[in-house]
């Protein structure tokens, strides 16, 4: 049972895992039992949940990038029988929904699921649930003047056909909202490197033609190197995918509270000092005013 390990065995069992280590690595290294770290993950996942949801209201986020990141689940879509693709949505590709912003890089909103319009409005619910909207009584006219709505963030998106819809539903006016597809060309083999030649900023909604540049989808890309690289869940070519969809969603739920809250990127400042730490996103965000450590978000997620 997960409680009978003490406070300090939990917190090296986590650490361990959102630093990029397998269940097993991480058993070998600790002496707990997989069974045990799964079921403390799980426990852990849904405290980092509430915690998210708790903390994460009445933001102010200029602009929101999205995408999907592919993994799978059991077994990879092509080695699923025709039952199981009509009945099973727990099973075969699953792709992490994320939104990052431009800025402070932090996520407000993710989604574990398939790659559909359920889940597109699942994460834009989620996303409109964080951010902070003005009274609807403001865009009324006054005094003769025609009212206007006040844009509450841009939304930059690639150029699925289920965003549009999502995004006009939960967001309505208040959004700005652009599509970017980037051509690549020589991607003979499937993890062959490809090389980009062009891109095509359409704004769906909100965006003057002459700021199409703004439609920018690189910097959650950049962010989806980050999560194979620190998630061995997402890593390709390896062992370490999900058996179950809960362990998947309770490890997703883990890593993102410690990128959020923890996890600090780099950057070069004007002097020209290269790799200098920046606070925590949820700093940036003005979600807290303190740097944690890994033990305070152990502690903040278990008490939520």
């Amino acid at each position: 049972m997960v409680n009978v390990l003490s406070r300090e065995k939990q917190i090296e069992v986590l650490h361990h895992l959102v630093e990029g280590n397998t269940l097993r690595s991480t058993s070998r290294l600790t002496g707990v039992h997989r069974t045990t770290m799964m079921k403390l993950l799980v426990e852990f996942g849904e405290g980092c949940q509430k915690l998210m949801d708790k903390r994460f209201t009445g933001l102010t986020l200029n602009h929101l990038e999205l995408d999907e990141i592919w993994t799978f689940c059991q077994k990879k879509q092509s080695r699923l029988t025709i039952e199981e693709k009509a009945t099973r949505h727990d099973i075969g590709d699953i792709y992490l929904w994320t939104a990052i912003d431009q800025e402070t890089k932090l996520v407000p909103a993710f989604v574990v699921g398939k790659r559909t319009g359920d889940s597109a409005r699942k994460l834009m619910r989620q996303l409109a649930s964080r951010l902070t909207f003005p009274n609807p009584h403001d865009s009324d006219n006054h005094l003769f003047e025609k009212g206007s709505y006040t844009p509450v963030t841009q939304i930059s998106t690639d150029m699925l056909a289920a965003y549009p819809e999502a995004v006009d539903q939960f967001f309505g006016p208040y959004a700005k909202y652009g599509q970017l597809k980037k051509e690549y060309r020589n991607a003979t083999m499937q993890y062959t490197p490809s090389e980009m030649v062009g891109t095509e900023r359409k704004a769906i909604f909100g965006i003057d033609p002459d700021k199409l540049w703004s439609i920018c989808t690189s910097h959650v890309e950049r962010h989806n190197l980050t999560i194979r690289t620190l998630m061995k869940r997402f890593t390709r070519l390896n062992l370490g995918f999900s058996k179950k969809l809960d362990n998947l969603v309770a490890a997703c739920q883990v890593f993102l509270a410690f990128y959020n809250f923890v996890w600090r990127t780099r950057y070069d400042d004007k002097s020209g000092k290269r790799g200098m730490l920046r606070p925590p996103a949820a700093m940036l965000a003005g979600v807290t005013k303190e740097l944690w450590d890994f033990e305070r978000l152990f502690d903040e997620a278990m008490a939520a």
